[in-house]
């Protein structure tokens, strides 16, 4: 992908080049998207846009429902607004609307577009209305609404489909219903398809797909009205537009029990993308969830979507659950996770995912014990090879929980004598469950003069999110050190520190009201201001989702 990427730029930034920055976008979001176009239809990875949609889409909407979130075109009126706005919006957002661009245009006519605009601009400089008056030219679409909608305006919408029955069980009316929230209230023109999926022998199959354009608040689907209901109704088949969707309870249960089942990667991707929203956003439990993970991640054979959704799965237990349920759901999840281990290919890409979420939610004295005789070697499992990293993250695990000494730290530190070595043991001190080991990390990374790596490595050990009372203390100390260390510190430095070291971990709403009395207080930079509201976001969602999962 970063090959692909990187040679589109020979026609996108090289051939033609923007005229300012305004429109670099472009740029990165033509070479985002045709990378992955290439790699579904010219390489032996087939299944890309499976990928794109469960690791850059993911990071776009996530992106786009922040309250820093803003137009895929942007008045770039200084280098501040270079550094703020070139972010998952510029990228995987951009990538994104291009592929529902292409949808909305005509596939052979937006490819006949674009070569009329390198030919017609070759070795110059342009700005978006030259591409857009290109593909009106050989598509006949007034692109002008289309931009508008799309580029100059921020926020993703929600599709959910809504339909009534009859006694025949069939469609008697079928519709889409597209949301818009209230800060961002633009309700977008969608090229997409809308798929029928069926219980089968063969698995959750798709038995019809019709494509449509969706505008407006309510958009009729006529061409279903009639048809039999089927297990499943996915809004954007084929992933052609960006946009959340939502299921219909009917087919969510049937997700949740079955998601394994469909035979195709690219609709679980996105019933994956689906719940994962649902959860974030307080309409899905943190629980249900994991019961959905559980019981369906067994029949995804994708990787990239395996790592995201195990990802995804710390995430809901660690940020999203009732704290009176995260310990029992850390434990099921590590009972599952050993058993997928036993039960992988040996020396698979998922045989190693699953090890490392293993050791991730090992907690009781039985997981710990396990953790400890795989980095001994005194248990092996057939084709799971303990390297380096793995010998690390295994050692970590154990020393956050107080069941390794710092003689074995130093001991793995001089085995791996390497740079990263270093970082790996700095994490791992930082990581003991003790006062005086969070007081000298936070004190070297105010004090100490550390290179980005070691900075990073150290931030990664203090915050533990089964430390929470260790951490509680520096809270306070947060928002004092704050602007000392964005005033004395390079740019990025300083953002790794506000955001590594801010207290994700303590979901409660004094924290909440700590980041207002901050920013109502101190005059903070445009680009420290949003981090800082960026994370007090994540901490909002949080605490909705708990609430929600415990009730």
């Amino acid at each position: 992908e970063t090959i692909l990427h990187e040679l589109a730029h020979m026609w996108f930034g090289d051939l033609v080049t923007m005229r300012w920055w305004d429109d670099l976008w472009l740029n990165e979001s033509f070479a985002t998207f045709v990378s992955v176009m290439c790699q579904a239809e010219a390489t032996r990875w087939p299944a890309a846009w499976t990928t794109f949609a469960n690791v850059e889409k993911s990071w776009a909407y996530r992106q786009d429902q922040l309250p820093s979130s803003h137009p895929i075109w942007a008045d770039i009126v200084d280098i501040d607004a270079v550094e703020v706005n070139f972010d998952g919006i510029t990228y995987a957002k951009g990538a994104s609307v291009l592929k529902q661009l292409v949808a909305w245009v005509g596939r052979e006519e937006f490819l006949a577009g674009i070569r009329t605009y390198f030919e017609r601009f070759a070795f110059g400089n342009t700005e978006l209305s030259d591409l857009l008056s290109a593909l009106e030219e050989v598509s006949g679409r007034d692109l002008s609404s289309w931009s508008k909608e799309w580029l100059q305006s921020a926020g993703v919408n929600t599709l959910r489909p809504q339909f009534t029955l009859g006694a025949d069980s069939t469609y008697t009316t079928f519709s889409v219903l597209q949301e818009a929230p209230a800060a961002h209230d633009t309700l977008r023109s969608h090229r997409l398809a809308i798929g029928l999926y069926d219980k089968t022998t063969d698995g959750l199959v798709r038995r019809q797909s019709v494509e449509l354009d969706v505008v407006g608040a309510v958009t009729e689907v006529p061409q279903l009205v009639g048809q039999l209901a089927a297990d499943v109704v996915l809004v954007n088949d084929n992933d052609l537009t960006y946009s959340k969707i939502r299921l219909d309870p009917a087919s969510l249960h049937v997700v949740v029990n079955h998601i394994g089942e469909f035979n195709d990667s690219l609709p679980r991707a996105l019933c994956w993308a689906a719940a994962w929203d649902m959860v974030r956003n307080a309409e899905m439990r943190a629980r249900d969830y994991l019961t959905m993970v559980l019981t369906g991640i067994g029949g995804e054979d994708d990787i990239g979507v395996v790592q995201t959704t195990l990802r995804q799965a710390l995430g809901a237990i660690t940020f999203f659950s009732a704290p009176d349920r995260m310990g029992a759901a850390s434990a099921e999840l590590a009972d599952e996770a050993l058993r997928m281990v036993q039960a992988a290919e040996p020396g698979g890409d998922s045989q190693l995912a699953w090890a490392r979420v293993f050791a991730s939610t090992a907690e009781t004295a039985e997981h710990l014990a396990l953790v400890r005789s795989w980095l001994e070697g005194s248990v092996t499992l057939p084709g799971l090879t303990i390297d380096t990293d793995l010998r690390w993250h295994l050692l970590r695990q154990l020393t956050s929980h107080g069941a390794a000494t710092d003689a074995e730290i130093d001991a793995e530190e001089a085995r791996d004598a390497t740079a990263a070595g270093q970082r790996y043991a700095a994490a791992c001190r930082a990581s003991r469950p003790t006062a005086a080991a969070k007081a000298s990390a936070w004190k070297s990374l105010l004090d100490d003069q550390l290179a980005n790596a070691q900075q990073s490595a150290l931030i990664s050990g203090f915050q533990q999110p089964h430390q929470i009372e260790l951490l509680r203390p520096y809270v306070d100390a947060y928002f004092e050190m704050v602007p000392r260390i964005w005033e004395s510190r390079t740019s990025e430095m300083a953002q790794d520190l506000v955001v590594g070291l801010f207290p994700s971990f303590v979901v409660e709403q004094p924290v909440v009201d700590k980041v207002d009395a901050f920013l109502s207080s101190y005059d903070a930079p445009a680009p420290l201001r949003r981090l800082l509201l960026e994370s007090r976001d994540s901490l909002v969602r949080a605490l909705r989702a708990r609430t929600f999962d415990a009730s």
